[in-house]
């Protein structure tokens, strides 16, 4: 496997496919109210930049970045296809969004999680890359259904 991500790709009917995963899973496992998955509306602000994994004509995985303040971005949307998991596409991804926001002059990314054990893999992934837990930020809450991390880019 021979990844290649890409900016954009929202109006591939693949990545709308992956992303309606994406939102379903995150949704399902979730208190009602809690889960803060993007939807495609939500995906085509100009504050994210969009990006997908792929291996030929294959899409491996999604990710984005927001930008919350000139200093600030978060990482939204990271979700990788079934058949590519447990292969690194999400490290992949995660490497490219915060190498494109240290190009931007970001300087601390930041995420939201949920806290069911649907999403231990992707915390383990994320402690994994140096993200460590904080507090709410932007606009969340503190909630038992919700986990925020954070990492300085170097």
């Amino acid at each position: 496997m021979t990844p290649v991500i890409t900016e954009g790709g929202l109006d591939d009917p693949r990545v709308q496919a992956l992303l309606t995963t994406h939102l379903t899973r995150a949704r399902a496992a979730t208190a009602e109210g809690f889960a803060f998955a993007l939807d495609l509306s939500g995906l085509r602000v100009p504050e994210i930049r969009f990006f997908s994994a792929w291996d030929g004509e294959s899409l491996l995985g999604v990710g984005a970045l927001k930008r919350l303040a000139p200093d600030h971005g978060e990482v939204k949307s990271m979700h990788t296809a079934e058949a590519a998991r447990r292969h690194g596409v999400g490290g992949m991804m995660l490497r490219h969004i915060m190498a494109v926001a240290r190009s931007a002059g970001i300087a601390r990314v930041s995420l939201e999680t949920g806290t069911s054990a649907y999403f231990r893999p992707a915390v383990a992934m994320y402690l994994r890359h140096g993200f460590i837990d904080c507090g709410p930020f932007s606009d969340y809450a503190a909630s038992g259904e919700n986990r925020f991390l954070t990492r300085a880019l170097d």
